[in-house]
């Protein structure tokens, strides 16, 4: 393996650790940010995400067992707290479920548990991505992709489905909960 480029240093790889670590620095920075703006640049980032994702190689893991996560409980409360507020009326938005799912139907998702669900895979990902050690490095880019493959591109899909119908709903768009205000005051 003289001269062979490794497949973790790949453009493709290169290319969605450089998305991933945009979207986290962008949500961690968001305290100061409207809930429309913040939607506005992840109507941009995420199709972007999504994309690169569906590029990662298929790689087979090298490590026993698995790297260690270190988006803990509490940081994905903080995240999730934050993005709450800033949606305020926005965040539900219905979800339907395909027919022979095990969870078919409709049910409810939010904005800001799918943006934290996926905020918390991908900075998993940045940190063992950013260890050096490439076998930690190898199982962080199997993992993410199985994990966009089972659980998060779908949940990125849902919440940009999201995102694009308050943005561009003929109804006023709130950013935080003074149409709720409003709304209890007309009954």
């Amino acid at each position: 393996m003289e001269k062979e480029e490794k497949v973790i240093y790949s453009r493709q790889v290169v290319e969605f650790a450089a998305s991933a670590n945009e979207y986290c620095k962008y949500l961690e920075s968001t305290a100061d940010i409207s809930g429309i703006e913040i939607m506005k640049v992840l109507q941009r980032l995420l199709p972007f995400i999504y994309l690169r994702a569906t590029l990662l190689p298929m790689l087979e893991p090298v490590l026993e067992v698995p790297n260690e996560k270190t988006v803990t409980e509490f940081d994905w409360t903080r995240m999730h707290d934050n993005l709450l507020t800033k949606m305020g009326n926005n965040d539900p938005f219905p979800v339907i479920v395909a027919a022979g799912d095990p969870a078919d139907g409709l049910y409810t998702g939010s904005i800001a548990e799918n943006l934290s669900d996926i905020y918390q895979d991908l900075k998993d990902f940045i940190v063992s991505y950013r260890s050096g050690n490439e076998e930690v490095m190898n199982d962080a880019v199997w993992e993410v992709l199985m994990n966009f493959e089972e659980f998060w591109g779908k949940k990125l899909l849902n919440v940009l489905s999201a995102i694009h119908a308050v943005l561009y709903s003929e109804g006023d768009v709130s950013d935080d909960n003074e149409q709720r205000d409003d709304d209890e005051t007309i009954q």
